[in-house]
């Protein structure tokens, strides 16, 4: 089990670390045309796709380094509580757009984060 927490964790750390310094980087254009299920940053202002990006970023880091570094590591289950959150945000903002195929892709997103959430209330000491 914490094998495959650590794994589908990785994955997603990675992941959400390279959409979130990408959003923060790049220009609005640019990272539109990443492809057609970008256009979402239409939607928003630059200042929101900089905390976008951000948050992205700072829950990536939540995930991997409370876990690694043995300090605080609550705060890794916590990180994926907030990053499923996030992630039905995205969801709703899909549902707006009515986007649903990408939305199915976010909803794949919030279920890894609450498996990981719970597999890791479930192996420390502050869960049940």
């Amino acid at each position: 089990m914490n094998t495959a927490l650590w794994i589908i964790t990785a994955i997603l750390a990675l992941g959400f670390a390279a959409g979130g310094l990408s959003l923060i980087l790049l220009p609005r254009a640019r990272y539109r045309a990443l492809g057609a299920n970008q256009h979402w940053v239409d939607d928003f202002g630059d200042g929101h796709l900089t905390a976008i990006g951000a948050i992205k970023a700072t829950g990536a880091l939540g995930l991997i380094l409370p876990a690694v570094t043995g300090v605080a590591t609550v705060l890794s289950p916590l990180a994926a509580c907030g990053l499923a959150l996030f992630m039905s945000g995205a969801a709703t903002t899909r549902f707006r757009r009515d986007e649903w195929a990408y939305m199915a892709g976010d909803v794949v997103f919030i279920s890894a984060f609450a498996f990981v959430a719970w597999g890791r209330f479930a192996l420390s000491p502050y869960g049940a």
